[in-house]
């Protein structure tokens, strides 16, 4: 089942408040007895306060509100990917990138909390658009460096040098200092320059959850 096991994927969504306001609203007054059980505890007093916040703003939720929701209209769809994006999307929540394997969700994490600590900038689950941008250059130049040291080359990383020339320098004096095999891996690079297209442009806030 594609939505259930814990930190084995990483989700990556943007939010449509008003979509959510009137769709996700609506299917969540409508459908109480449904999301009752992936609500824990005080399910009834938390399906309210979830509620009055989509009625808000979806972007008021907490990681474990949206934990929740996402969940809950994934299960409708255990066996079909595409639909339960649909219905993501269709209320709001468009996921738009993810990453499906375990060691490469915990690289990915691991890259993101050695950034966090040496720029001084907390990226929680709900991340401005242009921060996370910055983050993911970063991983870039990293994961670059180290298929490097393996031989390998790639282009975008050599595009973006001359703009984020200070990313770089971090990039490099981390990679010097933890820098292992792990990271030389392409698939792990290719996740952080999909991810750079898919939101270079976008203005809103991204949304990171792990199942």
């Amino acid at each position: 089942m594609w939505y259930t096991s814990m930190a084995e994927e990483l989700f990556f969504i943007k939010t449509n408040p008003n979509i959510a306001k009137i769709n996700l609203y609506n299917k969540l007054c409508r459908d109480e007895e449904k999301i009752i059980g992936f609500l824990q505890p005080d399910a009834r007093a938390n399906l309210e306060i979830i509620k009055n916040k989509v009625k808000d703003s979806v972007e008021s939720l907490s990681k474990e509100e949206l934990s929740s929701i996402f969940q809950w209209l994934s299960s409708a769809y255990p066996a079909d990917r595409e639909e339960a994006k649909t219905q993501l999307f269709i209320h709001g929540l468009d996921l738009f990138y993810e990453i499906p394997k375990e060691q490469h969700v915990k690289t990915f994490q691991d890259i993101l909390a050695d950034y966090e600590k040496y720029s001084k900038r907390n990226l929680d689950f709900m991340i401005d658009a242009q921060n996370f941008n910055q983050f993911l250059v970063y991983g870039l130049f990293f994961t670059d460096i180290a298929l490097r040291e393996k031989g390998n080359d790639t282009v975008l990383s050599h595009y973006l040098k001359t703009d984020y020339p200070s990313l770089y320098t971090l990039a490099e004096e981390q990679f010097r200092a933890k820098g292992s095999e792990q990271y030389s891996d392409s698939d792990l690079h290719r996740y952080f320059g999909e991810l750079y297209d898919l939101t270079k442009f976008y203005k809103g806030p991204i949304i990171k959850l792990d199942q």
